[in-house]
């Protein structure tokens, strides 16, 4: 797939803070990525960056294949930016502002109507189109911000927060849009919300103090943790001995500590050994072998804990 977002050793200091420190990325056609870190790790500034909005203090950003620093406008001819707010001029109207917004875009007449109808139908906006932005609630002017992002169908979209104030539907409805546009262009969303990496974002990437300290997909970044693929169990207190003995006459077994106990209860987990049958069987296996095993689980862990392990440590480094 061609490349069409790309960073290269990008850096910028505001003062005595260090705020990105020598980003690199790719991000091709077709995917969609998770831009996370904590407030404060740089994920603003290296946006502005890629999109020509901040200029870097070194490195180089390209967007569709062309230099931002050196053809700003043929490059932002190609993207779509959905900044930090989503400022707008508040004393126009909703419809007023995008088609504003198409006649900066180069387009006017019916094809500029027509552009704005899509954009309204795309972001839902219909109801509020005579509304004066500075009247609407937070979201709409998320979705008023997405619709400007999205007018001229650009090849590449950066969005910072895209669902920011949107309620459970409006983000469903959010989501649902990205995941369709992805077919054929490259996306960043930069989010606090890790669910909605899971459930749109084909890859993720989290930076901490201005770099990268994780690069993959949701499950190869989840791999990570220590327990992940290991099985958790509950037995009775009185058996644990006996079902932890048990355990380990499974080859496929490599070791079963406890990890927890209340209300008469002890909580298990057994690590299978490297080439072990896959943990789903194993634990297949174990239910049918051991009748005073309760809730048998393969734990795959959460991004959430990814991203605290990756962005609390001081010696986190990049892994793709």
């Amino acid at each position: 797939m061609a490349v069409l977002i790309e960073a290269r050793d990008l850096r910028k200091r505001f003062g005595a803070i260090n705020a990105v420190d020598g980003i690199s990325l790719e991000v091709a056609k077709g995917e969609v990525l998770g831009f996370l870190g904590p407030n404060g790790a740089g994920k603003s500034t290296t946006m502005k960056m890629l999109t020509g909005f901040l200029e870097p203090d070194s490195g180089s950003a390209y967007i569709g294949g062309i230099s931002v620093a050196e053809q700003p406008i043929a490059a932002k001819t190609k993207l779509g930016y959905m900044p930090e707010g989503a400022p707008a001029y508040g004393d126009m109207n909703t419809r007023g502002f995008l088609r504003f917004i198409a006649e900066v875009r180069g387009f006017d007449g019916a094809e500029a109507e027509r552009r704005v109808q899509a954009a309204v139908e795309k972001a839902a906006l219909a109801s509020v189109l005579e509304q004066r932005i500075e009247t609407l609630s937070k979201g709409y002017k998320r979705r008023v911000g997405m619709a400007q992002a999205i007018l001229h169908d650009p090849q590449v979209l950066i969005m910072d927060e895209p669902t920011d104030g949107l309620d459970p539907n409006q983000k469903h409805h959010v989501r649902k849009l990205i995941t369709e546009m992805a077919k054929d262009k490259a996306i960043i969303v930069s989010t606090h919300i890790l669910e909605e990496v899971e459930a749109v974002c084909s890859r993720a990437v989290i930076i901490n103090k201005g770099k990268i300290v994780a690069d993959g997909t949701a499950e190869s970044l989840m791999r990570r943790l220590s327990y992940h693929g290991t099985i958790a169990m509950h037995v009775p207190s009185s058996r644990a001995e006996a079902v932890k003995k048990a355990l380990l006459e499974f080859a496929a077994i490599q070791s079963v500590e406890t990890v927890g106990a209340s209300n008469g209860k002890v909580r298990l987990q057994a690590a299978p050994r490297d080439g072990a049958p896959a943990a789903p069987q194993l634990a297949s296996l174990i239910r049918t072998r051991l009748i005073e095993v309760e809730e048998v689980v393969v734990q795959k862990g959460s991004l959430d804990e990814v991203f605290r392990e990756v962005t609390t440590s001081d010696d986190g480094a990049h892994h793709g």
